[in-house]
């Protein structure tokens, strides 16, 4: 029996080896505390749960959800972005639900590049959107993000030859895993890049209300009002803690969102009408649970700040996200060289892999988000402090420098 040759590029998925990792690690007697998953511990807030709950009994929720059902969810989307970002959205032409902001990314790329065509993917990035563009039979460009440069991509460095075939950029701030922002200029500068070479401005943004300081992160559509390259993708996931009933949307460029839609009517329908009734709530409803996830972060974000100190192991504070991005301190690369052109940079996978046997205590590996997360790992702030702060001094205990 023949299997596509598509998915040769996803036969390898670092995560799913650390799943097993952590399955092995209980079999063998662990207690395992997970900080590698970015999957919220926050309930969803009762007035989303009552509307989806109201909606149980309503037959008319009971049946196929096609387009033209989703359209009091898309006008509650449309109010909603244009009260936060000042952005005028059409319902009819410029929202798309989608069921969670990754079956955006992975399916866009369908809908936008031919087989041989180059995607510009930030490195490190989320995995999805690789895995979109090769199941298109797309080819990838790795942006580097590198500490020294904020972690935002230097489009000048993109060569001439990629950018001839270059037909999609996927940027995606706040970042995961490196927590970084980017500023309204640098998505102006991306832009006017991808306006003078013809390319669709992709842009990631589950992280919208997860930062802790300073002023509120940007729409890229705040750089693009007329929606003339850029199409972004929001999830309910993180703002509203409803990663489990995967609702999410895309808004932006007319052209990009009819295209995805014409993806999406051949894979699937809509959710449920009932979860789109209680994303409606949670968009349209009270936000003092938003601002309640966002303090429940940023105190565990101090927590462990504070206590990877103690180990001796000095992290920059994330202004957003509920992640950690975290350089492995040097020492480490004795145990665990990468192998790396650059010596001295710890294998994350090795790392990773050792830590959860030996403690219990799984982290995501920065190789697993591309070449340029190697010799970093990412904690992922789902537990009380209480729990992260066990956690890490396992972690302490676990890489003191080992006696000759």
């Amino acid at each position: 029996m023949q299997i596509a040759d598509r998915l040769a590029p996803l036969q390898t998925n670092v995560f799913a080896d650390m799943d097993r990792a952590k399955a092995k690690a209980i079999a063998d007697g662990k207690l395992i505390i997970d900080l590698s998953l970015g999957s919220s511990d926050l309930p969803t807030p009762p007035h989303v749960l009552s509307a989806i709950a109201d909606a149980l009994t309503d037959p008319d929720t009971h049946g196929y959800a096609l387009f033209n059902s989703t359209k009091d969810f898309r006008i509650a989307v449309a109010q909603w972005y244009e009260e936060k970002f000042g952005i005028a959205v059409d319902p009819e032409t410029e929202v798309l639900p989608l069921i969670g902001s990754q079956e955006g990314t992975a399916h866009l790329p369908l809908a936008v590049l031919n087989p041989g065509d180059i995607a510009l993917l930030l490195d490190p990035g989320y995995p999805s959107h690789a895995g979109g563009v090769y199941l298109a039979g797309g080819d990838i460009y790795p942006m580097p993000m590198l500490a020294e440069n904020d972690f935002l991509p230097v489009l000048s460095d993109i060569p001439a030859g990629v950018l001839a075939k270059a037909k999609m950029m996927v940027l995606s701030y706040p970042h995961n895993p490196t927590t970084a922002s980017a500023p309204l200029a640098f998505f102006t500068e991306a832009v006017t890049f991808c306006q003078q070479h013809g390319i669709a401005l992709v842009h990631d943004f589950p992280y919208a209300d997860l930062y802790f300081e300073g002023e509120p992160v940007p729409s890229v559509l705040q750089a693009d009002p007329d929606k003339s390259v850029s199409i972004e993708f929001f999830t309910l996931s993180k703002s509203y803690n409803m990663g489990g009933f995967r609702v999410g949307y895309a808004i932006g460029n007319a052209a990009l969102i009819k295209a995805l839609r014409q993806v999406k009517a051949t894979v699937d329908f809509n959710q449920y009408r009932g979860i789109l009734r209680g994303a409606i709530a949670a968009l349209t409803g009270p936000q003092e649970c938003v601002t309640h996830m966002v303090n429940t972060f940023a105190s565990r974000r101090n927590a462990a700040v504070v206590a990877l100190e103690t180990i001796g192991w000095s992290v920059p504070k994330p202004t957003a996200t509920m992640y950690i991005w975290a350089k492995l301190p040097a020492h480490l690369s004795n145990r665990w060289p990468s192998g790396q052109p650059n010596d001295g940079t710890p294998d994350s996978i090795a790392f990773c892999t050792a830590l959860v046997a030996n403690t219990g205590v799984a982290l995501s590996p920065g190789r697993g988000f591309g070449k340029s997360g190697e010799g970093y790992v990412r904690f992922a702030l789902v537990h009380e402090p209480k729990v992260l702060n066990s956690a890490i001094q396992k972690i302490g205990d676990f890489i003191q420098p080992k006696a000759a």
